[in-house]
């Protein structure tokens, strides 16, 4: 999900929440007789003759088109990936166009981690996170494993990660978890 749907979100959310709070105060207060100004009964008398007239089911025909693009919108932005396959490498111009699968790239970063003495497995994608391109890295490793070993290993599999991509503005993230077969002892 994006910065942008997020800040929408919560902005929906504090606004529906806010309207149901107050609709449901003025509910109280006039069932309370509190409030002097409203009646004691609705009529629904005013919206009659709108209802009745020849536009009203092709308006709300179009409303409910609306609200549902709106709604499939809305749930395209929740489920839409943040994974990146390719990215522009430095060089790129109007001229031409170069570029690397930078999915392929995090997948042998990640087969280079596995190599590790002690790293079971390991994987790698390549996300947009707050504007910003990741390239995360994951290695499950033994609980006997060398740490040492296995963080330099992660290093060098970075920093050649980031001479291949030629862009600084991309991050490598890698995660290290301990396998839950590996006799139950934990690394702290």
């Amino acid at each position: 999900m994006t910065r942008t749907t997020a800040t929408f979100d919560r902005i929906v959310t504090f606004v529906v929440a806010a309207a149901l709070i107050v609709v449901g105060l003025l509910a109280i207060i006039w069932r309370l007789d509190r409030l002097l100004a409203l009646p004691a009964q609705l009529s629904t008398a005013p919206a009659i003759p709108i209802m009745q007239s020849d536009w009203w089911p092709f308006a709300l025909a179009a409303l409910g088109i609306l609200l549902a693009l709106l709604a499939v919108r809305w749930l395209w932005a929740h489920i839409s990936t943040s994974g990146v396959r390719e990215v522009n490498l430095p060089g790129t111009s109007r001229e031409g166009h170069l570029s690397i699968d930078v999915k392929a790239a995090a997948s042998a970063a990640a087969d280079a981690l596995a190599q590790t003495p002690g790293v079971r497995h390991a994987s790698g994608k390549a996300v947009r996170q707050r504007g910003q391109l990741v390239v995360d890295l994951r290695a499950t490793i033994d609980s006997d494993a060398e740490l040492r070993e296995v963080a330099d290993s992660a290093d060098r599999v970075s920093s050649e990660l980031a001479q291949v991509l030629e862009r600084p503005d991309i991050y490598c993230r890698v995660r290290v978890g301990v396998s839950p077969r590996s006799g139950g002892r934990r690394l702290s």
